[in-house]
């Protein structure tokens, strides 16, 4: 299964993409997680995103696309993945058409995670806290002022990509503030009406 999941910052993309790799056995392609990784080993992309990530900013669309290029090419993403966090524009969206295509590969589903934008700041501040409380370290962009920037970002560069794929039929809508089992279960029957 080839799946996209969309939907603004805070909307559970990577509670539900976690979900999904597990029932499905497919890897999570997140590049949020990809970019974080290439940041924490200092390579040149990581050290080139760095300073956007941490001010909330969406990273070049060439490095994004490059990393997403050069993951699908891995042995684990050959029977399928989950993107998540990507395509963040219209133009990556197009980029991901012909890339896919250059590999013989479809996409099976794209589903957006519909959210209350007003509610999604309540949502971040709680994840920095069970941060915390877990011992962890709070991401830089988890504070209401990165947040703000990154919902501003995807309202001005994201939302587009779902219109991109409801124009090809390809878009299927779930209520992302349901309860997380209840999206879960919203998603599975998107995707079963799919096939």
């Amino acid at each position: 299964m080839r799946l996209i999941l969309l939907g603004p910052p805070g909307a559970g993309k990577g509670t539900q993409a976690e979900r999904l790799m597990k029932k499905h056995g497919i890897p999570q392609l997140s590049t949020g997680d990809m970019l974080r990784a290439a940041v924490k080993a200092g390579t040149p992309v990581g050290l080139k995103a760095k300073a956007l990530m941490d001010a909330g900013s969406l990273v070049p669309d060439d490095v994004v696309v490059g990393i997403i290029a050069d993951r699908l090419n891995e042995d684990d993403a050959h029977n399928g993945f989950i993107l998540d966090g990507f395509p963040r524009t219209v133009a990556q969206a197009e980029a991901l058409d012909k890339m896919l295509a250059q590999k013989d590969m479809a996409l099976d589903g794209i589903v957006e995670l519909k959210v209350d934008e007003t509610a999604l700041l309540a949502r971040i501040e709680k994840r920095a806290r069970e941060t915390v409380a877990a011992g962890g370290t709070v991401r830089a962009d988890d504070n209401a002022e990165a947040f703000k920037k990154r919902l501003q970002d995807y309202r001005a560069m994201t939302a587009p990509v779902s219109a991109y794929y409801a124009s090809h039929g390809a878009l299927k809508a779930v209520d992302g503030m349901a309860a997380i089992d209840s999206v879960s279960q919203a998603i599975d029957e998107a995707l079963s009406a799919k096939a």
